[in-house]
């Protein structure tokens, strides 16, 4: 046995099965040795639960844990870390069931004897295996279509989120400003696009140029991106302008952001960026 766990169980639990009474059990135990008590122990040893029982008493062998299952009072079966008597494999199909007395081999047999719909959850609920051979997925060169960013007017949603506070709050809102296809004016003036207290009639302007960049110009002091002075700068998803004492992230999809060609960046922030066309080309 390798890997053996160390657990600790106290749970009581129902089963439902449909046309049937409500199974009701419990679990408790500690270290490597579990004990499980059932009310009708012969609901799980069906012949259509047999594979996912000796699925489960092979992984548990694994682990070092046994589960000795009792009802009133008797010792039926242990599965898990124990070793069956080669006489007892024939009759369960695994070396890791081991029968604790008559009446649990009684009610085994007279269990797989029914045909009844199976109890237990089948393999069709644990999530699918890795792909196998992974070869396919680590080609030296794969072949990759060529696409741009070049989106049409405004494409990716531009817009600039105002920063509310240190820490936002999970359902506080941020005022949220949707960047004209023009020129978007910030400033105190109520004519402004974005109109802020405390700045200049006219504080900055962004800018959709022809090349579909936004890029926001100062027209007074106190305007940087990214902690640095811009009186005029080209601005990508996530950079940081502060607006006199108003601090706003400038946001736009990644497959329209020409700072993010092909569709958005490659391996992080510190990625090789491949170019794209000139937009003149693409046409």
């Amino acid at each position: 046995m390798s890997g053996a766990l160390q657990v600790a169980a106290d749970l009581d639990f129902e089963v439902v099965v449909p046309g049937r009474l409500p199974i009701h059990g419990t679990l408790r135990g500690s270290g490597n040795r579990l004990d499980l008590e059932v009310d009708d122990p012969g609901a799980f040893a069906g012949g259509e639960d047999a594979p996912a029982v000796r699925a489960l008493a092979e992984t548990l062998g694994r682990r070092g844990i046994g589960v000795r299952v009792w009802h009133a009072g008797t010792h039926l079966v242990t599965f898990g870390a124990v070793r069956a008597p080669w006489w007892q494999r024939r009759a369960t199909g695994s070396r890791h069931i081991r029968l604790g007395s008559l009446r649990g081999a009684w009610t085994s047999a007279r269990s797989r004897s029914r045909r009844t719909a199976p109890v237990l959850p089948d393999a069709s609920l644990a999530p699918p295996t890795t792909l196998w051979p992974p070869a396919p997925t680590f080609l030296r060169r794969p072949r990759r279509t060529v696409t741009t960013t070049h989106d049409p007017a405004r494409g990716g949603g531009p817009r600039l989120v105002l920063a509310v506070g240190e820490d936002v709050w999970p359902g506080e809102r941020q005022p949220v400003y949707w960047l004209a296809d023009g020129v978007s004016t910030i400033g105190s003036d109520p004519a402004c696009d974005i109109c802020l207290p405390r700045l200049a009639s006219l504080q900055a302007e962004v800018h959709h140029d022809e090349a579909d960049e936004f890029v926001i110009v100062a027209r007074n002091p106190g305007v940087r991106v990214n902690g640095a002075r811009a009186p005029r700068q080209v601005l990508r998803t996530g950079s940081r302008v502060e607006v006199g004492p108003w601090r706003l992230a400038y946001y736009r999809e990644e497959y329209a952001d020409h700072g993010r060609p092909y569709g958005g960046r490659i391996g992080g922030e510190l990625g090789h960026q491949r170019p794209q066309p000139p937009r003149d080309a693409v046409r």
